[in-house]
C-alpha cells in the first residue's frame, strides 16, 4: 500500500460525524495545510475507514474509477469541492458567523441529485432509505457526506459543533462530552501543544521576573 494510501487509513476520526470527518481530511488550516486526499482512490479509501461505505461498495467504484479515470477525477474534485463548502460551513456556524450562500447552494445542489436517486427499500423487517440503483454512481461518497451533513445541519446537535482552539487546526468535532466542555479535536494531540506552550509561557515568565528582581 502507499504511503498516502497509509495515511488516510490511519487518520483520526474525532468528528463524531461523518460530515465532521470529512472536512477534517485536510491538517493545519490555519497555516500550510496537509492534505490527505490526493485522488479518487484516496476518497474511497476514506470512505472503508470512515464507514461511509461498504467493501462491496468501494470496490465496485474502483473498478469503475479505473475503467473512466477522467469521470472519477470529476467526481474527486467535486467532492473536495463539497468537503470545502462544509467546512467553511460548520466553522461559520460554530463560531457564530454568518454562512456563505454559494457554499450551502454547493451542498444543496449535491443533496438534490443524490436525494433524487433516493430510494426507500426493505430491510429486515423494515424499511432503509438508500441509493439502490446508484452503487456504481461515482458521487456515492460526496452524496452520503451530505446526507449526514444535512441531518446535523438540522438537528438539535448543532450548537454542538465546535472548531478546535488549537493553534492552527481547524479540526471540526461534535462536543458529546457530559458538560460540553470540550475545546480540542484530541487531547493527546493538540491539547497537549496548549499544555506544553502555556508551560513555555509560564516559565519563561517567571523566569523573566527572576532577572528583573533584586540583585
Amino acid at each position: 500500500m502507499s504511503t498516502s494510501r497509509q495515511k488516510v487509513k490511519d487518520l483520526k476520526l474525532l468528528g463524531h460525524a461523518l460530515c465532521l470527518d470529512f472536512a477534517n481530511t485536510v491538517d493545519w488550516r490555519g497555516s500550510t495545510r496537509e492534505e490527505s486526499l490526493h485522488d479518487y482512490e484516496d476518497l474511497l479509501v476514506w470512505s472503508r475507514h470512515a464507514g461511509a461505505l461498504t467493501q462491496e461498495q468501494a470496490q465496485g467504484l474502483s473498478r469503475r474509477a479505473r475503467r473512466d479515470p477522467s469521470a472519477a477525477q470529476d467526481a474527486y474534485s467535486r467532492a473536495i469541492a463539497l468537503r470545502e463548502a462544509l467546512y467553511r460551513t460548520f466553522s461559520a456556524l460554530s463560531g457564530g458567523r454568518p454562512t456563505n450562500p454559494d457554499d450551502l447552494a454547493r451542498l444543496n445542489e449535491v443533496l438534490s441529485e443524490s436525494l433524487g436517486r433516493m430510494r426507500l427499500v426493505p430491510k429486515n423487517e423494515g424499511l432503509v432509505l438508500t441509493w439502490p440503483e446508484a452503487e456504481s454512481a461515482l458521487d456515492l461518497v460526496a452524496w452520503v457526506v451530505a446526507r449526514s451533513a444535512a441531518d446535523l445541519l438540522t438537528s438539535d446537535r448543532l450548537g454542538r459543533v465546535h472548531e478546535c482552539v488549537g493553534e492552527n487546526c481547524g479540526w471540526l468535532f461534535l462536543d458529546t462530552s457530559k458538560n460540553h466542555s470540550r475545546r480540542w479535536c484530541d487531547m493527546a494531540d493538540c491539547g497537549n501543544r496548549a499544555k506544553a506552550r502555556r508551560n513555555y509561557a509560564r516559565k519563561r515568565g517567571l523566569l523573566k521576573a527572576q532577572a528583573g528582581g533584586p540583585r
